[in-house]
């Protein structure tokens, strides 16, 4: 195996670890935060492995195009067609998952909106009837606001200040945006398997940022936790797994999230070296992305180059040119 084709696997390969990275990066900042980073790593770990594929895809094309033999290209790198074959395959196979999961989304979104139609507005409050026990943020849809969506049945499981948490954890949720952090990651998941160890976490962190805030609504920390666990306990099968778009006071490890809550509220990471281990950690993912990202670059732009220069000599040398500079990055040995 080339040099190049080794780096091109170790970019396809490495947001395993990264994604590992990023989560461990997560587990020691506080919730907001921690979403946060785990968006933009899941962006930049796609955004590389995308890349990174493209710019496999693009090497005998662009030669072919640019009027470069493709014979000669492959007397260099024996390897370009097959590989580039299948970084096409596998950059289809992601636009078509991506657009599966885009249209499953706007389907339940769809469809939540429809089920809330039955409920009674008050402010950015609809209260289902029925006894069913469920609540969830809906986001806005076709230019209608945002709303949280509470069944009768969730709020006769709750007593009044566990009431005021449920609300204000789900109106932490609109107003944060969280679906929009959810939804982005969850279609970058679809781009790489490893990825999706992040929207897994994901969850986890979106939670416990609205768990946080509703806390700090109710001024009561015990009160918040005994809120997450009663309604966990009351509410449907449904309502504890909603997934994208709706998130609940129900979803994620509720154990973990009620620990959280009946412990001081989390502060900022403190001393010089575990901050070092924080920027370490958060340099390593961005890193990783940027690698892919400079991979893709080079395999694009070494071909567009020496296709100008072939162009622009009209003669056989600027095709040795380009021939070269195939033979420094593939070759082993042809002349």
């Amino acid at each position: 195996m080339t040099y190049a084709l080794l780096v091109v696997v170790l970019a396809l390969a490495f947001p395993w670890g990264a994604a590992a990275l990023a989560r461990r990066l997560a587990g020691v900042l506080r919730p907001r935060e921690a979403c946060w980073t785990l968006t933009a790593a899941a962006v930049l770990l796609a955004g590389g492995t995308v890349a990174a594929l493209v710019g496999l895809f693009h090497v005998p094309f662009l030669a072919g195009l640019e009027q470069l033999p493709l014979a000669r290209v492959v007397e260099v790198w024996p390897a370009a067609v097959p590989v580039a074959t299948v970084a096409g395959a596998l950059l289809l196979t992601q636009l078509v998952l991506v657009v599966r999961r885009r249209l499953r989304h706007r389907s339940l979104l769809g469809r939540a909106w429809r089920a809330a139609g039955e409920g009674l507005g008050d402010g950015d409050l609809l209260v289902v009837p029925g006894r069913e026990v469920d609540a969830y943020a809906l986001p806005g849809h076709r230019g209608r606001p945002g709303r949280v969506v509470v069944t009768s049945g969730m709020m006769r499981a709750l007593r009044d200040q566990e009431r005021e948490v449920l609300l204000a954890h789900e109106r932490a949720h609109l107003h944060g945006r969280h679906h929009l952090l959810s939804a982005v990651t969850d279609l970058a998941a679809m781009v790489h398997p490893a990825l999706r160890s992040l929207r897994e976490a994901l969850v986890l962190h979106l939670e416990r940022w609205a768990d946080e805030s509703a806390a700090s609504a109710v001024g009561d920390r015990r009160v918040a936790a005994a809120a997450v666990a009663r309604a966990a306990l009351a509410g449907s099968a449904r309502s504890q797994a909603p997934g994208y778009p709706l998130l609940s006071v129900t979803s994620g490890p509720v154990p973990q999230r009620v620990e959280a809550l009946l412990l001081p509220e989390p502060a900022a990471p403190q001393g010089g070296v575990r901050r070092a281990g924080l920027a370490l950690l958060a340099g390593t993912v961005v890193a990783a992305a940027s690698a892919a990202l400079a991979l893709a670059y080079g395999l694009h732009e070494f071909v567009e180059y020496d296709a100008r220069q072939l162009i622009g000599a009209g003669s056989p040398s600027g095709c040795s040119s380009l021939w070269s500079t195939l033979h420094a990055l593939f070759g082993t040995g042809a002349s």
